[in-house]
């Protein structure tokens, strides 16, 4: 798989979000707490737009009357019909067995070491003789 620039690290602040387009692809990237996600865009229910979804917490319950909520911040609830994702993992919370959207791999790089590429310079063997600068080539 190939890398693709998406932004500067300060474009998506802690609790953010930027949707970008890499390959002709809608993804939607995530920073949660510093540590960044990124998302298909597109719900795989319906297709809805995840961007313009809210992001919430997980509610969870064991009994009726009686719920408790963890990870604000972490699920991403679709506008269209409330379905709702993982943006850690991207599992579907409304079918974890049978649905996700697509997660893609994500990491933070230095700008100097994309800029680095793979590029090397060509090198030449020198030596001096006699007072000449022989060049091997």
């Amino acid at each position: 798989m190939s890398k693709h620039v998406v932004a500067p690290v300060g474009d998506i602040p802690p609790g953010g979000r930027k949707l970008v387009e890499v390959a002709g692809r809608a993804v939607l990237v995530f920073n949660l707490g510093g540590e960044f996600f990124a998302l298909n865009n597109r719900c795989p229910h319906r297709g809805g737009s995840l961007c313009q979804g809210v992001t919430t917490a997980l509610v969870q319950s064991s009994e009726p009357g009686e719920y408790r909520t963890s990870r604000r911040g972490e699920i991403i609830r679709c506008p269209w019909h409330s379905w709702e994702f993982d943006i850690r993992t991207g599992q579907s919370w409304c079918d974890p067995q049978r649905l996700r959207t697509r997660k893609y791999a994500v990491s933070v790089e230095p700008g100097a070491k994309l800029v680095e590429g793979p590029y090397k310079a060509e090198t030449f063997l020198v030596s001096v003789e006699n007072e000449y600068v022989v060049v091997e080539a």
